[in-house]
């Protein structure tokens, strides 16, 4: 947004511009936090809970703000010398018209990522690929909300050559207004699981929340799914171009030029099954606005999701402890199975929003690590206390705290220690505590 004028700015967030801009040019990102503003930035006051933003736009034009998006009551105590000053009824929705004037300005391709698992671990990969090839923007961690995607979006840079832009999903209709800030080309869809299951009711209604992906692209986009998923059946479309991963799917391998070291995931260029899928589906994404990505792909994912850590006496600790739902539990403990060569430690914590059937869940996880051959199963909360019920003997911990008390003495050298957990129970204090932090 440099090149725009203050008027162009305003207009296209949908506001009115109440005092001129100090700084030539247009902004070069927007910021919610004022102690965060400074030189080149729009600070956007907006409403939460419990304080308004738009109280601290003085603060943020004191720190070298290029201006302040606000409500008109805000706009109208500032001065105007200052920085530019914007004045918008509702200044989220004015961040979001702003982010989708700068997304047609910018012209380039716009991949939308969503899906109950793999969706940042998909989305790191696929900015990887991308760019071998093009000037790539992805999200950051997981600004994937309606605020932290519109922000991403006015974080690219002019020329930028692709965006690709994860979407992250608490009910319903929100994919849909992700959908509609970013207009995505291409939407794909990592996986449908029992996650949120306590607030969307059924499977069904997470598959539908999900496919507001594809419904939202334009004809003539590509909608990229997973093969063999009947959940999405329902959802297709035929004037998009329908692209499947996975075995059985139209990308089902890798090609041999193609060697992807996800940093963490383990040496000489072996990826975990899991991770192997989530590569699959962004190599269909990448296809679809005409990249083939090739030779070393050295991905450095996201924090706190299979990052792998090396402790003294060949302990191996994978720190994947960012968040857990039954489809991703098993797919952890899998990779554990297959990389283990000494004995093998999950230390597993509540799998939370999972409704009634959360006692069967945790069971049913508790007899997959029993066949996965784990030695050495800690339970964290009391949601993972069921997982005694298919595992047999547990070590039951209250929380997190305990665990990081209780597991650096459980271990022996050689072990692999698994944390894995839904992000309530703040398993990576655990890691901490291992790690010497």
């Amino acid at each position: 947004m440099r090149a725009w004028s203050p008027e162009q700015v305003a207009q296209a967030a949908g506001g009115r511009l109440a005092a001129p801009a100090s700084q030539p040019g247009g902004p070069v990102r927007a910021v919610i936090d004022s102690r965060a503003a400074g030189p080149g930035d729009l600070f956007v006051g907006l409403v939460g809970e419990n304080v308004d933003g738009g109280r601290f736009a003085a603060q943020a034009l004191d720190g070298g703000a290029w201006g302040v998006l606000v409500a008109p009551e805000h706009a109208g105590a500032l001065g105007t010398e200052a920085g530019a000053v914007i004045a918008a009824d509702d200044p989220l929705a004015a961040l979001q018209r702003l982010a989708t004037a700068w997304r047609h300005a910018l012209g380039c391709p716009v991949v939308g990522i969503t899906g109950s698992v793999g969706k940042t671990s998909t989305k790191d990969i696929l900015a990887a690929m991308l760019s071998q090839r093009l000037r790539t923007v992805a999200n950051r961690e997981n600004l994937n909300t309606e605020i932290g995607l519109p922000m991403t979006v006015l974080e690219a840079p002019a020329g930028t050559e692709a965006l690709v832009l994860e979407m992250g999903m608490r009910g319903p209709g929100q994919i849909a207004e992700l959908t509609a800030i970013a207009e995505p080309n291409v939407g794909l869809i990592t996986a449908v699981a029992p996650v949120h299951l306590e607030l969307m009711g059924s499977i069904e209604a997470i598959a539908a929340a999900k496919a507001e992906l594809v419904a939202g692209l334009r004809p003539g986009g590509t909608a990229i799914v997973p093969a063999g998923e009947p959940l999405l059946d329902a959802h297709r479309r035929d004037d998009l171009t329908t692209v499947t991963f996975g075995p059985g799917g139209d990308v089902e391998e890798l090609p041999e030029g193609l060697d992807v070291v996800v940093t963490g995931a383990g040496a000489g260029g072996r990826i975990s099954a899991h991770m192997r899928r989530n590569a699959l589906a962004a190599l269909a994404a990448a296809r679809a606005v005409g990249v083939e990505p090739d030779g070393l792909l050295d991905v450095a994912l996201s924090s706190l999701r299979g990052q792998r850590i090396d402790l003294p006496g060949d302990i191996v600790v994978i720190n994947d402890c960012y968040n857990a739902n039954p489809m991703s539990m098993r797919a952890a403990l899998d990779d554990l199975a297959a990389s283990a060569s000494g004995r093998r430690v999950a230390v597993l914590g509540d799998m939370l929003e999972l409704g009634p059937d959360e006692a069967r869940f945790h069971a049913e996880i508790g007899a997959h690590a029993r066949e996965t051959g784990v030695d050495v199963l800690v339970a964290v909360g009391p949601r993972a206390a069921h997982f005694a019920d298919g595992y047999g003997e547990v070590i039951a911990l209250p929380d997190a705290q305990a665990a990081a008390a209780a597991v650096p003495d459980l271990l022996a050298p050689g072990d692999t220690v698994l944390l894995k957990g839904s992000r309530g129970v703040g398993l990576e204090v655990v890691a901490r505590a291992l790690d010497g932090g």
